[in-house]
């Protein structure tokens, strides 16, 4: 299998879920995000795979909940990831 490695985000803090059960899930892309935003990052990139999962289905769902998320979109180059914009830090 070939990885795609996107020039535009691979510099961008990455959390890959492959491996994780629904019930994990949603603590680490939590705790990825809030980390993250402390650190002042303005974008993150989470890894959920390509195929129609839990993980792909779910990962949305957890993003659209939580106050540090501006907005998020899968990946134009790579569908198995999704984009995270993080609100600025005050």
């Amino acid at each position: 299998m070939i990885k795609i490695i996107n020039p535009f985000t691979s510099f961008l803090p990455h959390l890959d879920l492959h491996g994780e059960t629904y019930s994990t899930m949603k603590y680490k892309i939590d705790e990825f995000i809030k980390d993250n935003y402390l650190m002042g990052k303005e974008k993150i990139v989470i890894i959920h795979g390509r195929s129609g999962n839990v993980l792909k289905k779910e990962t949305p769902k957890f993003l659209k909940s939580n106050k540090f998320v501006k907005k998020y979109y899968i990946d134009s180059d790579n569908d198995g990831q999704t984009i995270v914009e993080l609100i600025k830090r005050d």
